[in-house]
């Protein structure tokens, strides 16, 4: 038998970068992988996503290239040449992180592991022990029973990114991060979309102004948005879909070539072990503690199905903290409250924090802070004038509470009030810290100049 200080399974985002982690720390260490390095995030999700939707924003370049003063007399897009890219980028990364297991001296156990009482993994026969087992096992696109996916017709965010026809008509239940994504790929693409969402606005975890602000952009593409309603069956006898949708105003049966089910994750933490090791689960989440310890000694759980968001970067960060913790470091425990979200659709759309609703229903006094794109330079200049920054401070100590984007490159912007956000800066700080113009990244001082009462270009 192998004996290891740490194994990890599962290698995604937060797998593979905590062994890197517990290698650097002086460990022994073995990942285990039934699939491909780097899993989901790199492979289905995070990274080939983003290569769809490079691929969409530069055919809407082309699109909109008189715009720019430029002519384009023939362009078309070739859907299989954008898929192909997407799965090269993917594969790219995937033997990134086999490079990186291999510069840190970490065991590559391919196969299906299953977790054993002291301290142990069956891989696929084989046993293998370690001082420390870390669980990170991930999630997969959850189903509904009123739309189970069959792969073809009704069909996961896996299927989406690699379609090999592209369809005319298609219908994208849930907008979260997932749904309007693959919405906004596949509308600029030139394909039929609607969204249904069971609650009443898109994108529903974002602040009120940034749903409205996405839905009117949307549905100035041409997107097609059903809120309040659900998806009650799918009939796919026929040639395509039949979704039947319940809305306030009644049914109403929609047809298409395919439907996207977005509508969330399921934890991967079937027949892995844990009943027969004795791993405490609630909800479909393995049970932690502040440092990722499970209620059995020498196991440990982090990223999806774990109770926290269900975020790559989350993933990673609680597996550098798991590993640091066991080697005796002083960690400080996650600030869930200081998470980003990024959703990459366009106009993209960066938060974190508290939205406006949530500090109100705090009770805070607060001060809010509004800036739209169209009144910025390099906004207009880039033709990139939809959205705006929107920031909200404790009116009494000038807390950052929360900060809210949308437009182009938005994710890319965000990282500045997470870090404020951490060193506890005031908004009179933010205010006061000279941002370069002309640049996308000066609306936030400018949406803080707004909640002050000293804005200059509004």
């Amino acid at each position: 038998m192998s004996k290891y200080d740490i194994i990890v399974l599962g290698s995604g985002p937060g797998g593979y970068v905590t062994a890197i982690r517990a290698s650097q720390l002086g460990f022994k260490t073995a990942v285990v992988e039934k699939e491909n390095l780097g899993g989901v995030c790199l492979n289905w999700g995070c990274i080939p996503t983003k290569a769809l939707l490079k691929s969409a924003q530069v055919f809407e370049y082309l699109k909109h290239a008189e715009d720019y003063g430029l002519k384009v007399k023939d362009y078309e897009h070739d859907f299989e040449a954008v898929v192909k890219r997407s799965r090269g980028v993917a594969e790219g990364m995937s033997g990134g992180v086999k490079f990186l297991m291999k510069k840190n001296k970490i065991d590559v156990i391919e196969g299906f592991g299953k977790l054993k009482t002291g301290k142990k993994i069956d891989v696929d026969g084989k046993e293998y022990s370690a001082d420390h087992i870390i669980v990170a096992t991930g999630a997969r696109s959850r189903e509904l029973p009123s739309l189970p996916q069959d792969g073809e017709k009704v069909i996961g965010y896996r299927q989406a990114m690699s379609l090999k026809k592209q369809p005319k008509k298609m219908i994208v239940v849930g907008s979260g991060a997932i749904g309007v994504e693959f919405a906004y790929f596949y509308n600029s693409m030139g394909t039929e979309v609607t969204i249904v969402e069971y609650l009443d606005k898109i994108v529903p975890v974002e602040d009120d102004d940034v749903s409205k602000q996405l839905e009117r952009s949307f549905k100035k593409s041409g997107i097609k948005i059903m809120t309040s309603s659900e998806v009650t069956s799918v009939d796919t006898s026929g040639k395509g879909v039949k979704a039947t949708v319940k809305t306030k105003k009644g049914e109403e049966v929609l047809e298409a070539d395919l439907v996207l089910s977005a509508v969330g994750i399921k934890s991967n933490i079937e027949n892995i072990g844990l009943e027969d090791v004795g791993i405490a689960v609630d909800r479909d989440k393995i049970l932690v503690n502040d440092y990722y310890q499970t209620n059995i000694p020498g196991y440990y759980a982090i990223g999806d199905v774990t109770p926290g968001q269900a975020l790559a970067h989350v993933a990673s960060a609680e597996g550098i903290l798991c590993v640091e913790k066991i080697a005796g470091q002083h960690v400080d425990k996650l600030d869930y409250g200081n998470i980003p979200g990024c959703t990459y659709c366009s106009p993209e759309i960066a938060s974190v924090g508290l939205t406006e609703a949530q500090a109100k229903a705090k009770g805070l006094d607060i001060k809010i802070g509004k800036f739209p794109f169209s009144a910025s330079g390099k906004a207009s200049a880039s033709g990139a004038k939809e959205g705006f920054v929107k920031v909200i401070f404790d009116a009494k100590y000038g807390e950052w509470l929360g900060c809210h984007m949308i437009g182009a490159g938005v994710t890319d912007m965000i990282a500045e009030a997470v870090l404020g956000r951490k060193l506890e800066t005031t908004g009179h700080e933010v205010l006061k810290a000279v941002h370069p113009h002309p640049t996308m990244s000066e609306a936030v001082m400018e949406a803080v100049a707004d909640a002050y009462d000293e804005v200059i270009h509004l």
